[in-house]
């Protein structure tokens, strides 16, 4: 029975991700960045700026940098280091060329639903709260849209995706065990399923501000020195970079092997990592971005649009260490073996030991961006202080359990519902598209103007504004 199930929801998923999400989210990305005038590059200077703007607020608030560090600590998670390699040795080099172009792309549409979920964002005590479920009720007039994904999300991220961040940390020590393959079964992913779990816990139980602070430090420290050590390692095989480079672009467009098996190809790979590394369009970031504390929903909307840029980042500083190392080369490793061995063989038992520690700090760091989604949405459903303590437990339960065991129904199912969750999204931001296009073209007017732009959603007729 439970092998049919999996092979049911296995199936659902990959005509989802082969073909139709993957459709859509090309689509919606392509859009607005024809819509809005390729918004993530002609304005890459701008946010930056916003990102380094002092605050004159509510310092209990979180602030832009720090709703950027929580999307961040999301977007980079075990998929940037043990998804890329799983994508260049089952769709090649190619597949890193594709990843760039889908993630440029995919800069607009997280610009736009970050925009729009400032835009429409409510109060929660002295912050903010929002996100897709709050537009599709106030813009749309759909709030049974917003409860659907409001839920969908919940399961995916809390559980679903959290479980299997714990699974794969825990896995990141069995090169440490003298028999890997039996390190599942040993002592050790109970020790380290329970100190998960405690930290997981007490972050989960504090103030949401505390995630963002926590993240606004750890985040940029990490992702830092991951990408020096891939810079290093560039530096160390510069004669080999031409090589490489030839091989990610001749391998992207060598049509005879993408035709021949298209749906393994390192187009559809390459543009799926791109998709879900960055999660633009997925309707996940927005979350975060809604409780940024602004004087425009542009600015929050760049931010945001940096951020997928900052996953990219580190997604290529994984893929060239895999694609210079001898281990790659060697073959017969994928995942997050393949990224262990090939730091190994640069840098010593220094590199494998930092592959491990940075695993670990970027899944707890996701753990907590995970959550903090998932809160937001609760918040949506109810005001319940009960539900929302019984949902903290439960998401720590999750966090244990998932260090344990492949609960592969569980993946399965929340790849289902993560499926639902963007589909709804996507339909949402292509309707708001003019919402976006003014609310842009009201911030670019006032700051030709030299002013600090400040959004009045009663000057451009944008009703259901709670905030502003």
């Amino acid at each position: 029975m439970e092998e049919r199930i999996i092979e049911f929801l296995g199936s659902i998923n990959t005509f989802a991700y082969g073909y139709y999400l993957v459709i859509l989210l090309i689509a919606v990305s392509v859009f607005y960045s024809f819509k809005l005038g390729f918004v993530q590059l002609s304005m890459l200077k701008e946010g930056f700026k916003v990102i380094m703007e002092k605050r004159d607020g509510n310092h209990d608030r979180i602030s832009s940098f720090q709703a950027l560090a929580i999307s961040v600590a999301s977007r980079v998670g075990i998929g940037n280091i043990a998804g890329i390699a799983v994508a260049i040795a089952s769709g090649g080099a190619g597949a890193v060329f594709w990843m760039w172009v889908m993630a440029f792309f995919g800069g607009a549409s997280a610009f736009a639903e970050s925009t729009l979920a400032q835009i429409y964002k409510t109060r929660d005590g002295d912050g903010f709260k929002g996100g897709p479920a709050y537009y599709m009720q106030k813009a749309l007039n759909q709030k049974w849209l917003g409860i659907l994904f409001a839920i969908s999300l919940i399961l995916t991220y809390a559980f679903g995706f959290n479980g299997l961040q714990s699974y794969t940390m825990t896995s990141a020590f069995a090169v440490y065990y003298p028999d890997p393959n039996a390190f599942e079964h040993s002592h050790w992913t109970i020790v380290i399923g329970i100190a998960s779990s405690v930290i997981a816990g007490v972050m989960f139980f504090s103030k949401s501000t505390l995630i963002g602070k926590i993240n606004a430090y750890v985040v940029p420290a990490m992702a830092l020195f991951y990408i020096a050590l891939a810079l290093i390692v560039t530096l160390m095989n510069l004669s080999s970079l031409p090589a490489v480079l030839a091989d990610i672009f001749s391998k992207a467009f060598d049509f005879q092997a993408i035709f021949g098996g298209f749906a393994g190809s390192a187009v559809v790979i390459g543009i799926k990592r791109g998709l879900f590394a960055t999660e633009a369009g997925m309707g996940s970031a927005p979350n975060a971005a809604a409780a940024a504390d602004t004087t425009h929903p542009v600015k929050q909307g760049l931010v945001q649009a940096i951020s997928v840029l900052i996953g990219v980042t580190i997604c290529t500083s994984t893929a060239f260490l895999v694609l210079f190392s001898q281990a790659y080369a060697d073959g017969g490793s994928t995942a997050l073996p393949l990224v262990q061995k090939a730091m190994e063989g640069f840098f010593g038992p220094i590199g494998l030991h930092f592959v491990s520690i940075a695993v670990v700090c970027f899944a707890l760091t996701s753990l907590l961006g995970n959550y903090y989604y998932a809160q937001a949405n609760i918040k949506y459903l109810t005001d319940s202080k009960a539900v929302m303590f019984l949902f903290n437990v439960l998401a720590v339960l999750a966090v244990y359990i998932g260090s344990q065991m492949k609960l592969e129904i569980a993946w399965e199912l929340a790849d289902v519902l993560m499926a639902i969750m963007a589909t709804l999204n996507i339909v949402a931001i292509f309707f708001l598209a003019p919402i976006v296009h003014k609310t842009l073209k009201d911030f670019q007017a006032q700051r030709r103007q030299g002013k600090e732009p400040v959004f009045d959603p009663k000057k451009l007729g944008i009703q259901n504004t709670e905030c502003w």
